[in-house]
Order: structure tokens, then sequence, then C-alpha cells
């Protein structure tokens, strides 16, 4: 018994001192902010047409023709 609890008290430690998870969720918030941000640059730039314009990305990425007007 005193093994079992020792093996799960070193995997509850070394599962603390893992970062790998850590960085995952950083490297997602960084793009979050990122992606944020692109999406308010694009309707700045595209003004009062921003929907039109998420339109016509969605229309270009779906089309089979592999025409963009």
């Amino acid at each position: 018994m005193n093994k079992l609890l020792n093996a799960i008290n070193n995997s509850i430690r070394s599962f603390a001192r893992d970062e790998d998870g850590a960085q995952v969720v950083e490297y997602a918030l960084i793009i979050a902010v990122v992606s944020i941000a692109l999406v308010v640059a694009l309707k700045a730039l595209t003004g009062a047409n921003f929907t039109t314009f998420i339109n016509r990305v969605g229309t270009c990425l779906t089309s089979t023709t592999g025409v963009c007007a």
C-alpha cells in the first residue's frame, strides 16, 4: 500500500512540474490576441463593408472554380 501511495505522490509531483501544458495555453492566447488584432485591423481597413468582405473571403475559400472576384 505504501508503494502505491508513493507512486501516486510521485506522479502528482511530476504532473505539477510539467510545463508543456502551460506553453500550449500561452501559444493559444498569443494566437487569439493576434487574431483579434487582425480582425480589428481588417475592419478598420474595410470600413462598413466588413461583413461583405468576410463573405467574399468565405466564398473564395469554398469556391471550386479557383476564380475569385
